[in-house]
């Protein structure tokens, strides 16, 4: 009965699970994060959370345009103002020794794969919108943003695996942990759909005012 009941998933438990344990053993393996979103592609839950992620105001049209960016010239955006999203972005990749095209593609096959690419091409900029860093805690609290926002399974269980994580490896940790998460989840909930969003095409606009204009309550800022 329970086996049946999981076989009702749609999830490939195989590769999620190998995700999902390389992960725990380094939280910086980017292939194990997509591992796991790869897994949960057809996962029932996965199809509530598009579903809802189109509900959103302003999100529908672009999944229907399929719209994607082009890869960024990072020195062309580090010539705009120094205070904008380009040359925040520019300086943000370049001093982390970030490549703008680390992520796992996908063919584009549905909304929900659109979805998927669309994620993983803009989070950096939604790193550097929400303030969040890219460590371990910085992380887990954009996760819990994406949880506001999307609804998504993999923000689930990346939300899971680093607190299982901390409770094992780091337990002095748990208490910052577990407020960065109450807190990137309030500004998810709070603020306007950043899927709806075409960054690409307002890099000179200043950071504060993407912050203002969608409603963003900054978490931790960044400086380059």
């Amino acid at each position: 009965m329970l086996f049946r009941e999981l076989q009702s998933l749609n999830i490939d438990f195989f590769q999620t699970a190998k995700g999902f344990i390389n992960l725990l053993r380094d939280p910086d393996q980017t292939e194990s994060v997509h591992d796991i979103e790869d897994g949960l592609r057809q996962a029932k839950y996965t199809q509530v959370a598009i579903e809802y992620i189109q509900s959103q105001p302003g999100v529908k049209p672009i999944v229907e345009e399929r719209y994607l960016a082009p890869s960024p010239n990072l020195d062309s955006l580090l010539e705009l103002p120094s205070n904008s999203l380009g040359y925040t972005y520019a300086s943000y990749l370049k001093k982390e020794g970030f490549d703008p095209n680390f992520y796992r593609k996908l063919d584009i096959e549905d909304d929900t794969t659109y979805i998927m690419l669309r994620l993983r091409q803009t989070h950096d900029i939604w790193h550097l919108i929400t303030g969040f860093s890219t460590n371990v805690v910085g992380e887990l609290g954009l996760q819990a943003f994406i949880l506001a926002q999307t609804r998504r399974p993999m923000a689930i269980v990346l939300l899971a695996g680093g607190l299982l994580r901390a409770l094992i490896k780091s337990p002095e940790e748990m208490e910052k942990l577990l407020d960065r998460i109450a807190v990137g989840y309030r500004m998810g909930a709070k603020a306007k759909p950043f899927l709806a969003q075409k960054w690409e095409e307002n890099w000179e606009k200043p950071i504060s005012q993407w912050r203002r204009e969608l409603g963003v309550e900054l978490a931790e800022v960044y400086t380059p």
